[in-house]
């Protein structure tokens, strides 16, 4: 399971961590909370002190091995990097076999690469022990890598719950479609339905932009608003034709802003919209801030939620 949106602090990491040691649950703080005098041997067997030097000796072995880090065994915390330091602490949580391992955002602080290579080792380790792991974090890319069951919380209160595809693909709040990476979410007034074709008709606000969204039902005076990828919307220097997509919306760029790989060009058509191009095709199209240019939305690319 893994817990999207919430934060948990402690003031006394050191007392913490032993009473939950002394329930057999794995935790690691997303400060890490090593001990900086212990060598890496030291912090991975600190909890595996009742246990007979043998025994500590064959767990923190295996453990070391499997988190990729047993050349490290003799350095300080100090002595090794922010990628490395994060696979102590989770080897440290682990060598005592708990049956549940609570992690606090334990990858926040590393590069995708690094997060990535750790996350594959964490599955890996898991697919052999099989126990729950309650994840905290506000990454959608570990939602994926980790999860088989979502809770997104707001304000302490469940905002979603499910699958990570069916949450995060298909969001029904306004606050799970931030978390899943709608970077476009307007208010809108809805107008007519067309019940044959399971669509209905809106208006982005404050513009007025009309957009085709697929139909929802709700009651009176419910106000929804549309959330719509950056990276869904197709970008034209031509008026578009015999295209299937409803929705082709005129208008100029504002601002080109390199991220990366990626383009992210802020274009008004009536309402501020962010759109995702390559570079590639940046500099086939020649854009640049002025340029006239027509966005294309498919009907199904915009996700009706609750306001």
């Amino acid at each position: 399971m893994i817990r999207l949106g919430e934060r948990v602090f402690f003031d006394d990491a050191t007392k913490i961590d032993v009473k939950v040691s002394r329930r057999n649950v794995g935790y690691v703080f997303q400060t890490l909370a090593l001990f900086l005098h212990l060598t890496v041997e030291g912090n991975v067997g600190y909890g595996l002190q009742h246990h007979s030097p043998a025994e500590c000796e064959r767990r923190i072995g295996e453990v070391l091995e499997a988190f990729r880090i047993s050349g490290l065994r003799k350095r300080k915390p100090a002595e090794i990097s922010g990628g490395e330091r994060q696979r102590v602490a989770l080897a440290r949580s682990l060598v005592t076999d708990p049956c549940v391992l609570l992690l606090d955002e334990p990858l926040a602080a590393l590069d995708f690469a690094t997060k990535s290579r750790i996350v594959d080792d964490l599955r890996a380790w898991n697919e052999k022990h099989r126990i729950p792991i309650l994840y905290v974090t506000h990454s959608r890319e570990e939602v994926f890598a980790l999860g088989n069951r979502v809770v997104v919380l707001d304000g302490g209160r469940v905002a979603a719950e499910g699958s990570p595809h069916r949450v995060m693909s298909a969001p029904r709040q306004e606050t799970v479609a931030q978390l899943a990476g709608f970077e476009n979410i307007f208010d809108v007034d809805i107008g007519d339905a067309h019940e044959d074709r399971g669509t209905m008709s809106c208006r982005l606000l404050p513009g007025g932009v009309p957009l085709e969204t697929p139909m929802v039902r709700v009651g009176q005076n419910v106000k929804l608003r549309v959330g719509i990828r950056a990276g869904d919307i197709l970008l034209a220097t031509a008026h578009p034709e015999g295209l299937s997509a409803r929705n082709i919306l005129p208008g100029r760029i504002l601002k080109l802003e390199r991220r990366d790989v990626m383009i992210a060009a802020l274009v008004e058509v009536g309402v501020p919209m962010e759109v995702h191009v390559t570079l590639a095709a940046r500099d086939a199209l020649q854009l640049h801030p002025g340029l006239n240019v027509w966005l294309i939305v498919k009907t199904h690319s915009c996700q009706l939620m609750s306001a």
